[in-house]
């Protein structure tokens, strides 16, 4: 049996800048990966598919070029294995530098394996048996395939397998309408698929308010998107071309499928029984404010505690454990204020409530919206399309929450993010003297149009 002071499961983007800081410390720590270090962001999530939307993005501007008096003979090509290399670059770069910087660290030792409780203290791993008075559990989620009908007689894919493709669908059917399924819609359409969103709810991008989701919609069906809401029956057959989707409303020829449905936590496998670590009743890790399982010694973070399903509250996760544990802190997951964005074009930025749970909530709150018409930046870039809209308590006169959709939303919410933060009330942010011409420079005139809802 090898002992450590701390075992990590999962590289994510907690576990390992967590045993980094241990290792600071003059720990001994073993970081214990099943497959590739850096975790969903760096492989299947963020950095792939955002350099998938940037190569979306320029195709979309290199054909409306005219617009801008900038003529392109010919029709754009897309290069789909050079727009697959290039995100597969992008991937191996940022994996290769974790690889490289944990080798370089006395007192670290990754080992490549699947790890399972023994109990609270011990996991094995590779055949080997090792121990540690702490253990990190850091394992991420992955996609969720739902039980439906035929599913399981055609070639799907997922977001883990579509960043691999490199010839283009003829049509692309996404079967899911949240976040995930409408940046690979958009981005598939841009390269030149034809694409249809099915979705079961009632609305796409079901946790926003009904407006920004109708003007989701609006974004996505301008560019050509075919969106189908209210889908109460799906199911497949494969034919020797094509693959039917048959809803109980429309019957779809693809040449592709993807099931863009939710994520599960990685928990069913780790032996956590063994521990006796609790789970709630859709397989998350429970833990307290603190991070904390039900049994000393033995912390959750990232995806798989249930606490947000993003990088960067994975992340918070770290800090926040490091903080408490490492620097004699006090800080708790209660104290997050969520905040995350949809990257279609343009982008959606979000933080805190939105109006609907503004509203549930019992206070007294105030509206404003401003269309992104109105925003001299959007003009002089001809990319007016969505809007921003700021909810606020009408007592306490703190920002509640904000919602931007258009250009740059997902970098100008930022302005909103730190002043939520800081806990500043809206009537000073409006003396605050913006650089024009910028999209944040509406920022003061939004809050200044606040009024009673």
């Amino acid at each position: 049996m090898k002992s450590f002071d701390a075992i990590v499961i999962g590289g994510g983007q907690a576990g390992p800048f967590l045993a980094a800081r241990m290792v600071e410390k003059g720990m001994k720590v073993a970081l214990i990966e099943r497959k590739f270090l850096g975790g969903t962001c760096v492989n299947a999530g963020c950095m792939p598919t955002k350099t998938l939307v940037a190569s979306a993005r320029a195709a979309y501007v290199a054909r409306n070029g005219a617009v801008y008096g900038v003529n392109i003979p010919g029709e754009i090509a897309i290069d789909m294995k050079v727009v697959r290399a290039r995100a597969e670059t992008v991937t191996m770069n940022a994996r290769n530098g974790l690889i490289g910087w944990f080798a370089g660290m006395d007192g670290m030792t990754v080992i490549y394996g699947h790890a399972r409780f023994e109990d609270p203290k011990t996991v094995s791993v590779n055949g080997e048996t090792l121990t540690a008075p702490r253990i990190f559990l850091n394992v991420g989620a992955r996609p969720v395939i739902p039980d439906l009908p035929g599913i399981n007689d055609i070639d799907y894919l997922t977001s883990t397998s579509i960043i691999h493709l490199d010839t283009l669908p003829r049509h692309l059917a996404v079967i899911g309408g949240s976040y995930i399924g409408l940046e690979f819609a958009q981005m598939y359409r841009r390269f030149g698929a034809e694409v249809s969103v099915i979705e079961h709810g009632p609305k796409l991008a079901s946790r926003e308010d009904e407006d920004i989701s109708d003007a989701i919609a609006d974004v996505l069906r301008s560019e050509g998107i075919d969106i189908h809401t209210g889908v109460s029956d799906i199911a497949f057959a494969r034919s020797s071309d094509a693959i039917t989707v048959a809803t109980d409303s429309a019957r779809i020829d693809a040449s592709h499928v993807l099931i863009a449905t939710g994520r599960k936590p990685n928990t069913d496998d780790l032996g956590l029984d063994a521990a006796g670590v609790i789970t709630d009743k859709h397989g998350y890790i429970t833990v307290d404010d603190k991070l904390a399982t039900n049994v000393e010694g033995i912390w959750a973070l990232g995806d798989c505690n249930g606490h947000g399903a993003f990088t960067h509250t994975s992340y918070n996760d770290f800090e926040i454990a490091a903080a408490n544990l490492l620097d004699g802190d006090d800080r708790k997951v209660s104290s997050r204020i969520l905040a995350y964005a949809l990257y279609i074009d343009p982008p959606l930025g979000r933080v805190g409530m939105t109006e609907k749970q503004a509203r549930a909530s019992g206070r007294k709150i105030m509206i404003s919206t401003r269309p992104m018409s109105r925003v001299g930046r959007a003009n002089e870039r001809g990319e007016t399309k969505g809007f921003m809209k700021v909810v606020a308590d009408a007592e306490t006169k703190k920002i509640l929450g904000a919602a931007i959709l258009g250009i740059e939303g997902d970098e100008v919410i930022h302005g909103i993010i730190d002043a939520m933060n800081a806990g500043t009330t809206y009537p000073a942010l409006q003396w605050s003297v913006p650089i024009h011409p910028t999209v944040s420079e509406l920022i003061p005139t939004l809050l200044g149009d606040l009024k009673p809802a």
